[in-house]
């Protein structure tokens, strides 16, 4: 069974061009810890993943309305939102890429990086040149620091 294209008018430059407005708009909006990940060679439902962390529910729709904004100024629309009522997980669905606008708390929780650790943190390559403090807070570990999972000490 062959899938459809995801969208078959844009072209892997015009995706890439897309995942750096939603990033940049997630960096002006505060968002902690923006990171990129390349699906495409791992898996066909995306190509790529946007992670972005909040430190509250307001940030968590903040973040959504910036990135959905910027992206409607390009004609960029979402196909799906998911989550934005309850504001501890939304999800933009813009087939291409997606974008996860989310509490640090259920990131560490449900661990996106350590499910998708295959595909490649390509966060450098779209990260806006004047904000590179985006990459200052290192990347989640692969398993959550809890009470049932004591952190290893050397």
């Amino acid at each position: 069974m062959t899938l459809p294209k995801r969208s078959a008018l844009a072209s892997p430059e015009d995706i890439r061009t897309r995942v750096r407005e939603a990033v940049a708009a997630a960096l002006d909006t505060k968002a902690e810890n923006v990171r990129v990940r390349h699906l495409e060679p791992v898996t066909s439902f995306t190509d790529y993943f946007v992670i972005a962390s909040a430190t509250n529910e307001r940030q968590v729709q903040a973040i959504a309305n910036s990135v959905e904004e910027r992206l409607l100024e390009i004609g960029v629309r979402p196909l799906h939102i998911e989550g934005y009522s309850s504001a501890q997980w939304v999800l933009l669905d813009y087939g291409d890429f997606l974008v996860h606008s989310l509490l640090e708390e259920r990131r560490a929780y449900y661990g996106l990086e350590r499910l998708w650790r295959d595909a490649p943190d390509v966060t450098p390559d779209f990260t806006p040149p004047d904000q590179p403090h985006s990459l200052d807070t290192p990347e989640p570990p692969d398993t959550p620091e809890t009470p049932d999972t004591p952190a290893m000490t050397p």
